[in-house]
């Protein structure tokens, strides 16, 4: 499946939200995601179902000031 995900274009074998994030190595609870615009909260990444061309942004919190 075509997908974009930080804005670079990837494919990827994962059909939810959840199942992309393992196979990218992203884990923990901390990481902030959102598809297509809609922010997924981590307990419901395993439910929202992946399509060609969805848009992914995977962010993770940053310490500094």
């Amino acid at each position: 499946m075509k997908l974009i995900v930080n804005g670079e274009a990837l494919e990827a074998k994962a059909t939810t939200l959840d199942a992309l994030l393992k196979e990218l190595d992203y884990e923990g609870g901390w990481l902030a995601t959102a598809l297509n615009g809609d922010v997924v909260p981590a307990a419901e990444r395993s439910e929202f179902r992946l399509n060609d061309g969805d848009r992914i942004e995977i962010l993770s919190p940053m310490q500094g000031g």
